[in-house]
């Protein structure tokens, strides 16, 4: 075990986050999404939500600070529905660990899946609510001197 570390995030998963450089995408996928069928570097996270695993994420991850939004969530299709809650799950935990960053952003259904497909990596959770995908996309960290 390492200090400071959520016990959530596999060691597959803190590779993928330290090999990531500036401006890579991840992935958090919920159950339904098609992670292997659009990107080879899928990480298993089953039986996790997508909300804690932002929590464990986001104190390790510096959000890109030159984009207007580092995070991106899946645009509901016309005509179907999404639980407000996730949205307001995941705009809970990227105001409490980066309140810089915390403006949430959509996605149109097959753009979301295009950036999955050049993304560094999907994260495969067992997050079973409908719409529950974010895409992070990774900044530079800031060293203190």
């Amino acid at each position: 075990m390492l200090n400071h570390i959520s016990p959530l995030i596999s060691p597959e998963l803190l590779l993928a986050l330290y090999q990531m450089g500036h401006g890579d995408e991840i992935v958090l996928a919920d159950a339904h999404f098609p992670g292997h069928s659009c990107n080879s570097n899928v990480i298993r996270a089953d039986g996790l939500n997508v909300a804690d695993l932002l929590e464990a994420i986001l104190p390790l991850m510096q959000l890109d600070q030159y984009v207007e939004s580092p995070a991106i969530m899946m645009q509901v299709v016309s005509g179907d529905s999404a639980d407000p809650q996730i949205e307001q799950d995941y705009q809970a935990k990227l105001s409490q660990y980066q309140p810089e960053h915390a403006l949430l952003t959509k996605a149109e259904r097959f753009e979301f899946y295009q950036r999955a497909e050049q993304a560094f990596a999907v994260v495969m959770t067992g997050e079973t609510r409908k719409y529950g995908n974010i895409i992070l996309k990774k900044g530079v960290t800031q060293v203190s001197s």
